[in-house]
C-alpha cells in the first residue's frame, strides 16, 4: 500500500521553504505528488541566511540560534503543507528535511557541508518522524555530498529506452543524465554545472530592489557583453570533471565583482543580468555536450523555468534537442527537489542506498540521512 511522505528544502537561493507530500509504492515505482507548497521564508530571516552563507562569517551562538529558528520554519511548513492537503500528521509515515545549507566545502583534507534546520524541532512539533543531515554520510563515504537528486531523477523518470537529461536550474544549476533503464547499470550521472538563480537573484536584489528578476524581462533589455561572459568562463570550477559540486560560498556577489573588475571595461548592469544567463546557457550546455551528447530529451526543473530569457538562451544552445518542464513526466519543476527528499526519507527508512557513487565519487552506495523519532503513539 503506498505511504505518504513529506518532503521539504529550502535551496540556494532561500526564497520559500518547499514543501511536498508525496506517495510512493516503492522506490523504483512512479511518484504521486499529493499536494505541494512554497511557505514563504521571513525576509529578515533570509536576508540572515544568504549573508551566513555567502561571507561565511558567523559565530558558534548566531549558528546554534539560526539552527533553531530554521527547524521551527521547516516544521510550520510541514504543518501547514499537511493541514492545506486536508490531512493530519498521523497521515505521513516520515519528513524527509533537507535543511538550509550554509556551508559547502567537499574538498580539503577534511571534506564537509553543512545544513541547517534542527531536525528534533521538526520532530517534536510535527510528531511525525524526520529523517535529516542527508548530505554528510555521502562526504564520509569520499563523495560530494551533492548533488542527490539524481537517484530520484533515475529511480522515477527514467525511460526504457531514450536518454534523458533533468536539468535543474535552482540556485545552482544541477545536470542529471539518466542512461535507458535497460542499460543503466552503472547509475546516473549527475554534477553541479555552475551558477543559476543564485548569481540572477543576487544581482537583481543589488540594482533592482527586487528578490529576484520576474520572468527574466529585467535581462532581456540586456545585451551579452562578450568580454565579461569569457572572463567569467574562464573561473576553473568550468573546466573541473565530474563528479563535482559548489554553491553559494563560490559563486556569490564577491564572485561577479572579482569578474566585473578582471574584465576591465564598465558594464551597464542590465548587461551583466543578461550576461549572467548567458553564462548559465552556456555552462549547462557545455556540460550536456561534453557528458551527455548523445542524449534525446532535456526536461527542466527549478526556480529558473520562470525566467523566459534563460530558458530561450538554454534552449536555443541545446537545439535540435526539445525541451520541456518535467510537468510533462507527472512532477511540478517547482517541486522536483522536495520530492526528492520525501522519496530519500522514505529509503532511509527502507534501509535503500541514496547516494550514487556515479554521481557524488563516493566510494560506495550508502544509506543517507539520520532518524529522529516522532512521538509514541
Amino acid at each position: 500500500m503506498p505511504r505518504r511522505y513529506l518532503g521539504l528544502i529550502s535551496g540556494t537561493s532561500v526564497d520559500t521553504v518547499d514543501a511536498v507530500i508525496a506517495s510512493f509504492e516503492a522506490a523504483s515505482e512512479p511518484t504521486r505528488l499529493l499536494h505541494a507548497h512554497g511557505h514563504p521564508v521571513p525576509l529578515r530571516l533570509r536576508r540572515e541566511l544568504l549573508e551566513v552563507a555567502a561571507s561565511g562569517r558567523t559565530t558558534l551562538a548566531r549558528t546554534a540560534r539560526l539552527d533553531v529558528e530554521v527547524g521551527h520554519l521547516f516544521a510550520e511548513a510541514a504543518l501547514s503543507t499537511i493541514e492545506r492537503a486536508g490531512l493530519g500528521p498521523g497521515d505521513i509515515a516520515a519528513v524527509g528535511s533537507h535543511g538550509q545549507t550554509v556551508r559547502h566545502e567537499p574538498g580539503g583534507r577534511f571534506p564537509s557541508t553543512t545544513q541547517i534546520g534542527d531536525p528534533n524541532v521538526i520532530a517534536h512539533r510535527t510528531g511525525i518522524t524526520t529523517v535529516a543531515d542527508f548530505r554528510r554520510r555521502d562526504v564520509a563515504a569520499g563523495g560530494q555530498g551533492a548533488p542527490l537528486a539524481p537517484a530520484f531523477h533515475q529511480a522515477v523518470m527514467s525511460h526504457p529506452s531514450a536518454r534523458r537529461a533533468i536539468v535543474n536550474l535552482g540556485g545552482i544549476a544541477n545536470l542529471t543524465l539518466l542512461d535507458p533503464i535497460e542499460s543503466a547499470a552503472s547509475g546516473p550521472l549527475g554534477f553541479d554545472c555552475g551558477p543559476a538563480n543564485g548569481l540572477l537573484d543576487a544581482w537583481a536584489r543589488r540594482h533592482l530592489d527586487a528578490p529576484f528578476d520576474e520572468d527574466g524581462n529585467w535581462a532581456a533589455r540586456g545585451a551579452v557583453h562578450e568580454p565579461l561572459l569569457e572572463t567569467m568562463l574562464t573561473d576553473p570550477y568550468f573546466s573541473l570533471p565530474a563528479p563535482k559540486s559548489t554553491g553559494r560560498g563560490y559563486f556569490d556577489e564577491s564572485w561577479i565583482d572579482g569578474k566585473l573588475h578582471s574584465a576591465g571595461q564598465a558594464v551597464a548592469p542590465v548587461d551583466v543580468q543578461r550576461s549572467l544567463c548567458e553564462l548559465t546557457a552556456t555552462t549547462v550546455a557545455a556540460s550536456l555536450e561534453t557528458y551527455g551528447a548523445r542524449t534525446d530529451e532535456v526536461y527542466l526543473c527549478g526556480g529558473g523555468v520562470h525566467n523566459r530569457t534563460l530558458v530561450e538562451h538554454l534552449s536555443a544552445r541545446l537545439s535540435p534537442r526539445k525541451v520541456k518542464r518535467t510537468d510533462v513526466l507527472g512532477i511540478s519543476a517547482d517541486y522536483v527537489e522536495a520530492a526528492a527528499f520525501a522519496w530519500l526519507a522514505m529509503c532511509a527508512l527502507e534501509g535503500i542506498p541514496g547516494n550514487r557513487p556515479s554521481v557524488t565519487g563516493a566510494t560506495e552506495p550508502v544509506v543517507l540521512g539520520g532518524v529522529y523519532p516522532g512521538r509514541i503513539p
